[in-house]
Parts: C-alpha cells; structure tokens; sequence
C-alpha cells in the first residue's frame, strides 16, 4: 500500500487507502495466490528440527477442506471457530477456512488454562476448536460447561475430548466457494485483558488485514522487497504475531518462516535466523534483550537480516545501538494495540531514530495526543494517544459490550489508555498505561482475572496484584495475598499458589513475585489501592 517517497512527509501525504466494500481476509492472503504456480507460502520447523514448506495452494485446498468440515459442523456466518494451537500449518489452515466461510476465527494462546479457556470459549459461544491433544484434554474437563460447543477437532488424530480433524479433512472436498464477506463484516475475535472484570473480546473486520499493510510496511522499511523472509517468535494467537507477520506476508504473497519456542531461546533463535536466512522479523523487546544478553559484542552466527521491527516499550538507545552492531540493522519500533495496531512507527529508510520515541504515524493513520475529553492538547503537553476514527485498523467493538465499547471513544478519537506527548517533530513518547495493566515479556495482563484466580486458592483471603519493574520483562506480576487463618506463609505454599494460577489461567500471568500482608490498602468503597502497592518495599 506505501509508496516510497524521499521523504516521511511526501510519503505520508501521497498515501491513500484502497478498502472495497466486499473483502475476505482469507481469500487475499491465500487464494489469490493459489494459481497453480506453487508459490511458497510457509516453511515450518516443528520442536525437533524437522522442516516442511507449504505452497499457497496447499494452503487454498487445505483451508477449503476444512472450511467444508465447520460448515458440516454447523458453523454458520458469524459463527465462532476457537483456534488453540501454536505455530503450524493446522493453525494457519483454520484461519484462512474460518475467513474463508464468513466465520469469525477466535485464536486462544496454548498457554490458558482452564479457567481462561472456559470463559472465552463459553463467551463468544464457539461452536468448534481445532486444538491438539494438550488442548483437547483441556476442554475436556469444562466440556459440560460449554453448551454451545458442537465439536473439539484434534490436529494430532483422536483423542480425549476430540475427534480426528485430519481424518474430517480428508473426506471433505478440497472445493469450496468462499463467503462474499464486506469489508465490514465480523472476521476476527481476540480477547484482551483489562483492569477489572474479566477480558473483553476486541471484535476486527476483515479491513483490519488492510488497516495493517501500512504499518507493517514502515516498520520493515518498505516490506516487501525480494527475498524477503519473516520471522516472529510471537505466537499467532496474538494480534503481533498474525496481524503483525503472517497475514500482511501473505497478503503479499511472500513466505514466513514457522518455528514457536516452547521458551524462548536466544541461542536457538541466532540459530534459525542464520540457517533460514531470515530477512525481517518482528522481535518484542524481551526477546531483543535476551538476545543481547546472549550475544553482547557480536551474533555468533552470520544473519541475513534486512529488517528487525519491534513493539511493546521504548527500546532505549543502547538497545538500538546493539541491534546496529550485532544484527546490522536499524531496529523499528512500532505501538498499537490489540483494539487498533500499528499505528506509529519508525522507519529506517525514512528517518533517524529518535531514543525514547516509538515512532510517528503510520500513513493513513491520524495519531493525536489528547485529553481525557478527546480534545487535542499541545506539542509536548502530556495526555492520551489516541487514533481518530474511522480508520480501517480499528475495531468493531467489544463482544457484546456496548458500555465498554462507549467507553473507549471521545471526541472522535479511540482512546488507548497509554499516556504520552508527541515532539515538534511528530515522534511520539510514551510514558505509561492509565490503569493497571501489566506489560510483561511482550504480554498486557490485566490484574483483575489473576486476583479471580487467586481467591479459588483455598489458602488465599484477599489477593491484589501488580506490575513491578524488572529490567528484562519491562514488569513482573506480583501478588500480595492475605491468608486465611490456618494457613501461614511459606515457599512451598507459595510455589502452589504460583502452579495454580499457571494451571488454571495461563503460564505467562502467574505471579512470578509473592508477598504475605495482613491487610491491603483500599479506599473508602473497599477498592484495593493498587498505586499504593506499587510504592511498598520488600
């Protein structure tokens, strides 16, 4: 969608969008380029090493056939497909055939535990999952709570709670017609935390795919360019990792490389870029960081990096600095987020790097910074980063929130909740969320489903928690609990609280920090004052 100009300004100015009323995410990013060619779409390396390409129409006649088994399952337009699965051919192939049958593709992340699956699946009323074994045995146990859930599809044959998804995908027909979806219509359900409450559902359109091709351009310096390679190891349940790097790839018809560390790795990661020859990858700052850590003078292998993006903090100078010495390129920061991505980047090919800063806007995107009432304040005054709407990027709403979805709206501007000022010069500075969401390792974690979990404990009274800064992961969870009598503090409670909230909510959001208090601070309604918390020293 960019075309490049000397200049920021001029490219900014010559940009214009080019969304048609009748659009089908699946169908630009897969059967356009199904032509018989064999056009390579996806080179996969599963946990042992093993190595599998895929060309676009592989992918066209496996995401046909299983567009034809939800369609069998009963999935109609509109109807939700739960997607839980890391990075795999299986994973892509059920997007592609939720989009492709005017379903809405709703991804889960292979870290949820019970709870967390429960609540999104019973929510949004999906109607099938495709999962794998792990996963089945997962939905196994909340199955009879789940009413609206017709069939769990196991990529890895039969198994407890799941039926054979490649033994329905060889009897469907590899033909399908694609549903003439709008621009408009419902394609894409991520759940994101908040402070309170449990997550709210962001509902995308199928324009969310166009409303990306800018940002994920800019921040790869004019993305595509030949031989063009990418790489994330954010998994694909996440908007960074589909939004940000598969589907823009193959609206462009170029491949991406597949490989999800069960843990990251920096060793193994210097590794797979070298022996893929990976262009352009999309690295959160914890992942940059544990690679610097890995390699502080010189990358052990030699990369054939073009492009390195990243997102999610401000990378700081000497993080830039390093990637400029070890990986040989201009690393680019861009911000967005779940309910409106990628709009603000840097751009090596058109300007400096400003430290501290997370970009400018992304053309096509009007970022101001304002105050709480939507009204635009001055440059270099502090207040909200906002995006104004209409713009294809932004979502529908939150899943049968209409309050919620208000809510983020004012004066003609999606509010973010991240606090910020912009420069004479249009680079943008960040300075914190405004609430209490916790960034941690790439992740936003809202406190509010930990503390839920944390009370099933038997153990735990009272629970609040926060982030804390750590150097590495931008913040820790830590939680500050108070007992119920009977119960006194110690480690090996503690690492059972901790495997609990892993268990039953997710990996990535069990209190990594503990701390036993005989009361917490709340304010007059008995609301926990968790600014208060943040000050309290061990």
């Amino acid at each position: 969608m960019l075309t490049r100009a000397p200049s920021y300004e001029e490219t900014r100015a010559g940009f214009r969008w080019d969304v048609p009323a009748g659009f089908n995410m699946g169908v630009a990013a897969c059967d356009r380029w199904a032509d018989g060619s064999g056009r390579l779409a996806l080179i996969y390396e599963d946990r042992l090493g093993a190595e599998s390409r895929y060309t676009f129409d592989d992918l066209c006649r496996s995401s046909n056939r299983a567009a034809n088994v939800f369609r069998a399952a009963g999935v109609e337009a509109g109807g939700r497909v739960g997607i839980l699965l890391p990075q795999a051919p299986e994973t892509a192939a059920a997007h592609l055939a939720a989009y492709k049958a005017g379903a809405v593709a709703v991804p889960l992340f292979t870290l949820f535990g019970v709870d967390a699956l429960e609540y999104r699946l019973a929510d949004c009323a999906a109607r099938v999952v495709v999962t794998d074994a792990a996963g089945a045995a997962k939905i196994a146990d909340i199955r009879d709570r789940l009413p609206e859930l017709r069939r769990v599809y196991c990529v890895d044959g039969p198994a407890e709670g799941g039926e054979s998804f490649p033994r329905a995908l060889e009897s469907a027909s590899d033909a399908f017609e694609p549903v003439d979806t709008r621009a408009d219509d419902p394609a894409l359900l991520i759940y994101t935390s908040g402070t309170t409450g449990k997550p709210k559902g962001a509902l995308h359109a199928h324009r969310v795919l166009l409303g990306h091709l800018p940002g994920v351009e800019m921040s790869h310096d004019f993305y595509p360019q030949p031989g063009d390679l990418l790489w994330t190891p954010a998994d694909w349940a996440w908007i960074g990792g589909l939004l940000d790097v598969l589907l823009p790839a193959w609206f462009h018809g170029m491949p991406v490389l597949a490989r999800r560390f069960e843990k990251f790795d920096p060793e193994a990661a210097f590794d797979l870029l070298a022996r893929h020859g990976v262009r352009n990858s999309f690295l959160p700052p914890t992942a940059l960081k544990m690679l610097r850590a890995a390699a502080p003078a010189a990358a052990p292998r030699r990369l054939a990096l073009r492009t390195v993006a990243s997102s999610g903090e401000s990378l700081g100078g000497e993080l830039l600095e390093w990637g400029r010495a070890v990986l040989g390129v201009a690393v680019n920061e861009f911000y967005g987020q779940t309910e409106c991505n990628m709009v603000l980047s840097s751009c090596g090919a058109l300007f400096e790097a400003r430290p501290g800063a997370i970009g400018k806007a992304v053309p096509g995107h009007r970022v101001a910074i304002v105050d709480d009432r939507g009204i635009p304040v001055p440059d270099g005054e502090a207040g909200q980063i906002a995006v104004a709407a209409p713009d294809p990027v932004t979502f529908l709403g939150y899943w049968q929130r209409p309050e919620a979805t208000a809510e983020k709206y004012a004066g003609g501007y999606l509010l973010t909740g991240d606090r910020g000022h912009v420069d004479a010069d249009g680079f943008v500075f960040f300075h914190g969320r405004t609430d209490d969401i916790i960034t941690s390792a790439g992740y936003r974690i809202g406190p509010g489903p930990i503390e839920d979990c944390l009370l099933t404990h038997p153990a735990v009274s009272v629970a609040a928690v926060v982030g804390v800064p750590d150097p590495e992961r931008t913040e820790l969870v830590k939680a500050f609990l108070v007992l119920k009598p009977g119960y006194e503090p110690s480690e090996a409670l503690t690492k059972e609280i901790q495997a609990h909230v892993k268990v039953r909510l997710a990996a990535h959001e069990y209190p990594r920090l503990v701390r036993y208090v005989d009361a917490l601070p709340l304010t007059t309604t008995g609301k926990i004052v968790r600014r208060e918390l943040r000050l309290w020293k061990d």
